[in-house]
C-alpha cells in the first residue's frame, strides 16, 4: 500500500476565496466524506465543486454515514504562512468493511456545501479498507491540508 497523497484544492475554491464568506477557523462546519474509486471527486478542476455533484460515496453502511464526519478546523499563521488543518477523519467498521479511495473536505456551513479539497487515500492508487471492528482513520498531514504564503 502507498502513502496518500498530499490535500488537493479544488479550483473553483481557490478562484473564489477572496468571495467567499466561509469560516475556515472552525466557525463553520466543515466535514470530511469517503468516496469509491468510480467518483468523480479527485479532479481539481470539477465545473461546480459542491457536494451535490459528487458522484459514488461510499455507502451508509458499516459504521459510515453518508456526509462524513464534522471534523474540527484551525486556520493558523506563522510569519508569512497561513496553514489551514483539520483533526483527523475516523470510522469505526461494524458490521462489515469500509472501503474508499478518496477523502473530500467540504463547508457543510454554506449553501452549496462547497467542496474545499480531496486526498487520493493510496496513491499507488488503491482502495482502502477497514474490516469489520477496525477504524479507518485519516490523517492530516504536518503541513495541513494546504498552505498559503502571504507576500508584499
Amino acid at each position: 500500500m502507498g502513502a496518500a497523497s498530499d490535500w488537493k484544492v479544488y479550483d473553483e475554491f481557490l478562484a473564489t476565496i477572496g468571495q467567499k464568506v466561509v469560516s475556515l477557523n472552525g466557525v463553520d462546519q466543515v466535514k470530511m466524506a469517503l468516496f469509491l474509486s468510480t467518483s468523480n471527486c479527485g479532479s481539481q478542476s470539477l465545473v461546480t465543486a459542491q457536494y451535490a455533484t459528487l458522484t459514488n460515496q461510499v455507502a451508509n453502511a458499516n459504521g459510515y454515514a453518508t456526509g462524513g464526519v464534522v471534523v474540527a478546523t484551525t486556520w493558523t499563521q506563522a510569519g508569512g504562512t497561513f496553514t489551514f488543518n483539520c483533526a483527523n477523519g475516523v470510522w469505526n467498521a461494524s458490521g462489515g468493511s469500509i472501503t474508499a479511495r478518496f477523502a473530500v473536505l467540504y463547508d457543510n456551513a454554506s449553501p452549496n456545501k462547497d467542496l474545499i479539497c480531496y486526498c487520493l487515500l493510496d496513491s499507488t492508487p488503491a482502495d482502502v479498507t477497514a474490516t469489520d471492528g477496525n477504524s479507518l482513520t485519516i490523517q492530516i498531514n504536518v503541513n495541513g491540508c494546504f498552505q498559503g504564503t502571504q507576500t508584499s
